[in-house]
């Protein structure tokens, strides 16, 4: 049995009139049979007069934007559905508002039950926070860039004073332990200026390895064309606080092979690699030096324990180059949760 026209309008009208959120509902020549009270009072329009008005005649003609009178014809026509439609909502009461609308037609299968249901959401306090909210963070990543280019400066300050102060000894073993230092703050200090141009974003590994071993070359190595420091890594990019690390280990093992590689002004090449896998990656620096010494205890690379450390998963590998060494950090995060859930069914199959 069908159900009368009327009774369908009053069910609708009755529905929207009651809900607790902005609806507004209208007829298919897009006049306004009724709306929640919400609705209403969100937008200081006097119930009374909202009846039998165009939508876009409601207020002092806020409404009465062309996107919208378009998108609302094809609603009725049923060619489309506005979905989450962003507006911006301009009165004389003040500053805009900013509005998603979402409407759609409700089908009774009768052209004379045609009606379309708007429902409409402020967003304008949400928008706001969230443009603040990226302020902030862009100001938080400007204090933070021009930190760090403070301390690369404070860095290359103190790595100055310790190589006037290494000239000065008369000490050779302090002399060799202050140029030590010195190279080693250089290192750093590139780091940091190398991290202040990435400006917090992803930091592209060869770009930022080939800078800092750039850096150390300028500082060690007196004759490049006897000694060759290259980098070859993959396209892999991390965030800013891992290359810290992986910088802090390219240089500890570089320094550690123009050390102990190439003794008595041996010719030789030192190649800094890396690749890397979804959250797996190997960090490699080999050399083809003199090799791994005969006392195995003396064969550790000078590898500060606690950068390691800093590394979750990582391990450190030496191995014989032939001719040279070759020592890699391998980060293996996948094997590792898989190992893990190995030894736990391993551990089940035993208890049953």
């Amino acid at each position: 049995m069908p159900v009368h026209p009327d009774a369908v309008h009053g069910l609708a009208f009755a529905i929207v009139a009651s809900a607790t959120s902005p609806l507004v509902l209208l007829d298919g020549d897009l006049m306004v049979i009724g709306a929640s009270a919400t609705f209403f009072r969100a937008f200081h329009i006097e119930p009374s007069s909202a009846p039998g008005l165009p939508i876009f005649e409601l207020g002092h003609g806020e409404w009465n934007v062309p996107q919208l009178r378009s998108l609302l014809k094809a609603t009725a026509s049923g060619d489309a559905e506005i979905d989450a439609y962003e507006m911006d909502l301009r009165s004389e009461r003040g500053e805009p508002r900013r509005l998603v609308l979402n409407a759609q037609k409700l089908d009774y299968g009768d052209e004379a039950c045609r009606y379309i249901l708007v429902s409409v959401a402020d967003v304008t306090d949400a928008r706001v926070a969230a443009k603040l909210k990226d302020d902030l963070l862009r100001e938080k990543a400007i204090l933070l860039q021009e930190v760090q280019h403070r301390v690369a400066n404070s860095l290359q300050i103190i790595a100055s004073v310790i190589l006037q102060s290494a000239r000065k000894v008369g000490s050779e073993e302090t002399r060799i332990h202050l140029t030590d230092a010195h190279n080693r703050v250089m290192s750093v200090a590139a780091l940091q200026h190398e991290l202040s141009a990435s400006r917090l974003g992803a930091v592209e590994l060869r770009a930022y390895f080939t800078k800092l071993c750039d850096s150390i070359g300028a500082s060690m190595i007196r004759d490049h064309d006897q000694l060759v420091l290259e980098v070859k890594a993959d396209d892999s990019k991390t965030e800013a606080d891992v290359s810290v690390s992986l910088g802090l280990i390219v240089t500890e093992l570089v320094i550690n092979c123009l050390k102990h590689a190439f003794p008595g002004g041996r010719t030789g090449k030192i190649e800094v690699g890396y690749t890397s896998r979804g959250p797996n990656w190997t960090l490699s620096v080999a050399d083809n030096g003199v090799g791994i010494p005969k006392d195995a205890a003396s064969s550790t690379p000078g590898l500060g324990t606690s950068i390691v450390d800093a590394l979750a998963h990582a391990r450190v590998q030496v191995a014989d180059a032939n001719p040279g060494t070759i020592v890699s950090v391998v980060h293996t995060q996948i094997a590792a949760v898989a190992d893990e859930r190995e030894h736990h069914d391993g551990e089940t199959r035993a208890a049953g």
